[in-house]
């Protein structure tokens, strides 16, 4: 049926009556068919449909955000922390504060005194913490004895095998024939190292551990206890770590090849700045102007961990766990995994 026939032509009628309108495409005539033709037009039938198709009405297409975000908080997701640095620095303290719970190694034995080890010996605890209904299996792994020794010689030895198993015992249950639905994730997703707030460059340990860890890990650095530090020699000694950085060619997260669009770029490339963050971990509670904070308490005043005109613990706690999180287990997944499957299925396909 033409499509005139079903359409009046406007003012006909009476106003209230819906028009009725015609799914058929309007018909051309046969003289303007031959000419698209012989042009070389493509036929109606084959063309390609437009980029953004104008809905009608309410389809449901937003719930599949809901679908994903109860689906999640039911299932958990899991989150792996490592902490590397001198005993002293406030690693166990720093995970306590990130987490507003007890979650570091001493609080996994009340009552009895800590006992450093004389050499690094790894540490994992794992806990279940839960906010607003969402579940996280957080595991924190702290290596107490890294850098005491006089002799550190190939101390981060210990450290490469743990992350290296950890990709391993996730490759073994990855190639089975019948596999888990769900893969139990132990893989390193974070490395804080925490630098001693020594005002100068860093040390060669420094410089050879995070030079090796960048290749296998997301590495963050951190300047610990930088309430010890004026705000002039803190900016000098961020600034000179920078430059160590950047001349021994080393990438800490986030790294500039893993930007995806510009607008991650400008977020990236303000993180960057403030990279190492100068931090200062504290968990206990203080009453500053009729509010409870976290911070330490000292002669001249409370200095407030989570004030960023104190230090920088709030940029570290956002890049972790609010803005990075998913990025950082992304990253572990895709490139730092992914290079080690390479690795080993090559190795294993090598004759003899």
């Amino acid at each position: 049926v033409p499509a005139h026939r079903l359409c009046p032509p406007r003012g006909a009628g009476s106003n209230l009556e819906p028009e009725e309108r015609s799914m058929e495409p309007p018909a051309v005539p046969e003289e303007e068919e031959e000419e698209e033709e012989e042009e070389g037009a493509v036929p109606l039938s084959m063309a390609p449909g437009p980029v953004g198709c104008q809905l009608f009405g309410y389809v449901g297409i937003e719930a599949v955000l809901d679908q994903m975000k109860i689906k999640t908080m039911k299932t958990g997701f899991e989150f792996n922390i490592m902490v590397v640095g001198q005993s002293g620095l406030g690693k166990s303290t720093m995970v306590n504060t990130l987490f507003k719970s007890k979650v570091s190694r001493k609080s996994s034995q009340p009552g009895q005194e800590e006992r450093i080890p004389k050499t690094v010996q790894l540490q994992s605890i794992t806990h279940i913490i839960q906010e607003k209904g969402v579940k996280m299996k957080l595991t924190v792994t702290d290596t107490p004895g890294f850098g005491d020794q006089i002799n550190n010689e190939n101390c981060w030895d210990p450290i490469i095998k743990y992350i290296n198993e950890q990709y391993e015992r996730y490759l073994r249950e990855e190639i089975l024939i019948t596999r888990k639905r769900k893969i139990p994730d132990t893989r390193v997703h974070g490395c804080v190292y925490f630098v001693p707030p020594t005002g100068h460059w860093l040390r060669p340990l420094d410089l050879e551990f995070m030079r090796r860890l960048s290749k296998i890990v997301n590495v963050v650095p951190v300047i610990a206890k930088a309430d010890t530090l004026t705000l002039e020699e803190r900016a000098e000694f961020k600034q000179r770590i920078q430059e160590d950085l950047k001349t021994h060619a080393i990438r800490v997260y986030p790294q500039e090849d893993f930007d995806q669009d510009p607008e991650d770029r400008a977020l990236n490339d303000r993180i960057r700045e403030k990279i190492p963050f100068a931090v200062v971990g504290a968990d206990q509670e203080h009453q500053v102007n009729g509010k409870r904070v976290l911070g330490r308490k000292t002669k001249w005043g409370i200095i407030e961990v989570e004030n960023p005109a104190h230090c920088e613990f709030p940029l570290l706690r956002d890049l972790l766990i609010r803005s990075h999180l998913q990025d950082l287990k992304d990253i572990t997944h895709n490139v730092h995994y992914e290079s080690y499957r390479v690795r080993r299925l090559n190795e294993s396909n090598r004759p003899g």
